[in-house]
């Protein structure tokens, strides 16, 4: 009954901390889908040098684990002689690291859609931009969805781990009640549930987004990269 008690005493303060993990994940996905799909189309419509860039982007925040991503950017803040933000610097390491991974989910479903849309539109004296603006992106979204639920739950799940830096998070304020009333057990277990809750209720909204969305009798038959003009 008193680990019971201090779960309760304690989820007001790490319910405000989950407004803060949220704001987070939030601004780290929109920063990902801002970014993501650019990197997307140079990838897939680029040329030689833009798409290497992109890949050395891509090859970087895929390979460099996220709490090393956090001491550097901290460390580049110092160096920097920024003012040391720790959720401005959480946002912007899992925006970059979302960024990314979401450019590559883009990029598939780029590739996925039928290649002659692309040559359909070029017929009808349409630009590359136009066509790809107005007819590949709006159907590769669509298909990314899924995708993009899935980064959803990565994102909330790698937020945990920002607490290092102190942001005042779900994460960082359950380490501090435990801490302090040493019932670590059920104050971590406790966030634990609030996590997976948080992600089945998003995923589940975001399964109704598919579905509304979804284009009936639809199906990919692969597109390969082309570049622009080509």
């Amino acid at each position: 009954m008193h680990s019971l008690s201090v779960v309760w005493h304690a989820l007001p303060d790490i319910l405000a901390g989950g407004a803060v993990t949220m704001v987070i994940v939030a601004t780290a996905l929109l920063m990902g889908l801002a970014l993501g799909v650019p990197l997307a189309v140079g990838q897939v419509y680029g040329g030689p040098g833009i798409r290497r860039l992109i890949g050395v982007y891509v090859w970087f925040f895929r390979g460099v684990p996220i709490l090393v991503l956090l001491f550097l950017f901290y460390g580049l803040f110092i160096t920097l002689t920024l003012p040391v933000q720790p959720i401005l610097i959480c946002c912007l390491v899992l925006g970059c690291t979302s960024t990314a991974y979401q450019s590559q989910i883009f990029r598939g479903a780029i590739q996925s859609l039928p290649k002659g849309q692309l040559q359909a539109a070029r017929a009808l004296g349409m630009s590359d931009a136009t066509a790809i603006g107005g007819i590949v992106l709006p159907q590769a979204l669509r298909l990314s969805i899924p995708g993009w639920a899935n980064e959803f739950s990565i994102l909330l799940k790698d937020s945990a781990i920002c607490f290092v830096l102190g942001p005042q998070d779900m994460m960082a304020r359950t380490s501090f009640a435990a801490a302090r009333t040493h019932e670590h057990l059920a104050l971590y277990g406790a966030t634990g549930v609030l996590y997976l809750l948080i992600t089945l209720a998003i995923l589940r909204l975001l399964k109704v987004l598919e579905v509304r969305m979804q284009v009936p009798g639809y199906a990919g038959t692969g597109q390969g990269a082309t570049e622009w003009g080509g």
